[in-house]
């Protein structure tokens, strides 16, 4: 390790396979605390490469336990986190909103590091078990259209580090890959990302695969469509803004998206958007989400606007929370 690090300092950069090594050799245990601690806060004062990029999601899909589901039916809506927005469970929500239109979502979380709440803290606070199951999240997908993957179960390296991620507080490179590790590989993606510039190397990577994506960066810093702001997405159609206008909402005030100072308060956020309680801006916050995942299934000639009233749909007839509901059912 001190080799790696004295390569971080010199600020030199890595190939993609001597990356995709690195991390094999975290997963392994092969450093310890201290050592990996210095690698990440490394890469928090630097610019990650696309080959370091590459390398490091190679690394994490070769050690990743494969979730055996039907990857060419399936979305995921992922954020890296890391924007220090603190908002409530927006992308978690849309999932549900998603899984109410009949779509089959494999959801893929973890704990909040740099937040106070990410989405594996909702779902465990409101009775979900996770598991690595097979069979189970089989099961879950025919019955509730959705499955929850939580990150630590299938990826190695992520349960690795997590204690350090913890005790650092912030964004790290693993933010990054979250996304991407997906152990179920959908053939769909929705991923927000908290920076362009990121947006721009994720866009580099996407374009080598098979995947419908849309990666979405909100230019106010948010890795979500916020409404705060006009939202830039990449997609296989190329580069696009998408303005509050488009989206036909007018600027909403940041603290009207805020999450709870606790899991139980974002619990009750999270509660209260599904029963159709929350307020118009929590409310529309996650159906525009939604809305662009759908996008992303039904492709680009489908309107933001048909994708929207879907979504609203799914809301405000309860089928999202019945998705809901019956997950933790099954679970």
């Amino acid at each position: 390790m001190k080799t790696i690090l004295n390569h971080l300092f010199e600020n030199k950069t890595f190939g993609r396979d001597e990356a995709r090594q690195i991390l094999i050799s975290i997963a392994r245990g092969e450093y310890n605390n201290y050592q990996i601690a210095s690698f990440m806060t490394a890469y928090c004062m630097r610019n990650m490469t696309v080959a370091e990029l590459q390398g490091f999601r190679d690394a994490m899909l070769e050690l990743c336990i494969k979730a055996s589901l039907p990857a060419d039916a399936l979305i995921d809506l992922c954020g890296t986190g890391g924007d220090g927005k603190d908002t409530f469970n927006i992308s978690t929500l849309a999932s549900f909103v998603v899984a109410g239109t009949g779509n089959k979502v494999a959801k893929h979380g973890n704990y909040g590091v740099s937040s106070g709440c990410g989405s594996s803290n909702v779902m465990e606070y409101l009775g979900y078990r996770f598991t690595a199951d097979q069979g189970h999240l089989s099961r879950q997908l025919d019955q509730a259209g959705i499955c929850f993957l939580h990150a630590p179960l299938f990826n190695p390296a992520m349960k690795t580090v997590a204690p350090i991620r913890k005790e650092l507080g912030v964004k790290t490179f693993f933010n990054m890959l979250g996304p991407m590790v997906n152990p179920a590989q959908p053939k769909y993606q929705m991923v927000g990302v908290f920076s362009l510039e990121l947006a721009r190397l994720y866009a580099y990577l996407y374009q080598e695969t098979d995947k419908k994506y849309t990666i979405l960066h909100a230019l106010e810093g948010y890795d979500e469509i916020s409404l705060t702001c006009d939202v830039k997405t990449f997609t296989d159609q190329g580069e696009h803004r998408l303005s509050l206008a488009d989206m036909g909402f007018e600027r909403i005030d940041p603290g009207a998206i805020r999450g709870g100072n606790s899991v139980a308060s974002s619990a009750a956020i999270f509660l209260d958007v599904l029963n159709n309680r929350a307020s118009a801006e929590q409310s529309n916050v996650v159906l525009c989400n939604a809305a662009l995942a759908l996008r992303t299934i039904h492709g680009a000639e489908t309107s933001f606007a048909d994708c929207y009233y879907e979504a609203e749909e799914s809301l405000q007839s309860g089928r999202a929370l019945a998705a809901f509901t019956k997950l933790i059912e099954v679970n």
